[in-house]
């Protein structure tokens, strides 16, 4: 496999559910790996895996440019497209989960992600202590509220590159996504005075929306509206080559994984103009916080402190970007491989 670059990589049948659970671990050179477990339906399960490749490698990049003491994995349990699991199989999905992180002896530790919840941990910490971002009952704590403080911190330091300030009102942003990241953003942007539109693919949103004043459109006429920053926020591949022409944004950052339909967007993105910050760095918030509050045991202060310091991490790639002509992206991966190379 020429340019496989993953230390381990498990694929296998969970002996009780049948379904393929897939754990790839990008890289401990700086410490445990750690990744999101990611429940979701695949056409083939082997798009399940290049899922698990792609975004345990973007795991690595996220805690490296973070300044964590962590690697980069990621856990994805393959779905036939039409599944629905009731709540016997999720259970047996769940310790199918934990038996393949435990034979990982401590090399990695799992969180939330697409399709799991802090619930769900729970029922994989049962049979694994490799696991983070339980509920608080069980020790844990959620990560999408440090995400979306993450991420309006990420969102400063654009707007200061932007306008010069680090000041939201008058400012105008289209949120794509609101789910449990996107809508605790779109409260804070709210809060601080910007000028809102929002966007979700479930209709059911549009009404807790109204709350914000915001301006309710389709995904597709979020991503391409008339504002300052676009913020994808939901599932990832939305910033293709075809999209690319008709944006009319000067700069995009948003939590959500994968933006990227293809790497060579980032190129398209910069030669038009928009500064595209990558995904890993302004996601970042909630693995900081999970990590320092459960894993490293800092306080809650502490861990709020590291968050908001994104705010000057977007700040320096961004700076970097300008004065080496160069994308962010390529900023961020430059420092992501000398931190991983001073490891």
């Amino acid at each position: 496999m020429p340019g496989f670059q993953h230390e381990h990589v498990v694929v296998r049948s969970g002996g009780r559910s049948g379904l393929p659970v897939i754990i790839a671990v990008h890289s401990t050179k700086l410490g445990q790996a750690v990744g999101g477990c990611r429940v979701w339906r695949y056409a083939d399960w082997r798009d399940g895996l290049a899922d698990a490749l792609r975004l345990s490698a973007a795991m690595t990049a996220k805690c490296a440019v973070a300044g964590l003491a962590n690697g980069g994995g990621k856990t994805v349990v393959a779905l036939p497209a039409d599944a629905e699991l009731d709540a016997a199989t999720r259970r047996m999905v769940l310790h199918d989960v934990a038996d393949a992180i435990t034979s990982l002896s401590g090399t990695y530790a799992t969180g939330p992600d697409v399709g799991t919840t802090p619930e769900d941990m729970a029922v994989i910490g049962e049979r694994t202590p490799h696991v983070f971002c339980r509920p608080e009952r069980h020790g844990g704590g959620g990560s999408s509220a440090a995400t979306a403080l993450g991420t309006l911190a990420a969102l400063r330091a654009v707007r200061r590159r932007l306008h010069g300030t680090a000041a939201f009102r008058g400012a105008r942003l289209a949120v794509v996504g609101l789910g449990s990241v996107g809508m605790r953003l779109a409260r804070l942007l709210a809060a601080e005075g910007a000028e809102l539109v929002v966007a979700d693919i479930d209709p059911a949103k549009r009404h807790e929306s109204d709350t914000l004043g915001a301006t309710w459109v389709s995904p597709e006429e979020a991503l391409t509206a008339d504002v300052d920053i676009v913020v994808p926020a939901a599932l990832g591949g939305v910033l293709t080559a075809d999209v690319v022409p008709d944006l009319r944004c000067a700069a995009i950052a948003g939590p959500a994984n994968n933006q990227l339909a293809a790497e060579d967007v980032a190129g398209l993105l910069h030669r038009r103009g928009i500064a595209w910050v990558p995904d890993h760095v302004v996601s970042a918030g909630g693995v900081i916080n999970t990590l320092a509050v459960e894993l490293h045991h800092e306080s809650a202060d502490e861990a709020r402190k590291r968050v908001e310091a994104i705010e000057h991490t977007v700040s320096d790639l961004l700076h970097t970007a300008e004065l080496q002509r160069v994308t962010p992206a390529q900023a961020a991966t430059e420092l992501a491989r000398l931190r991983l190379a001073s490891a």
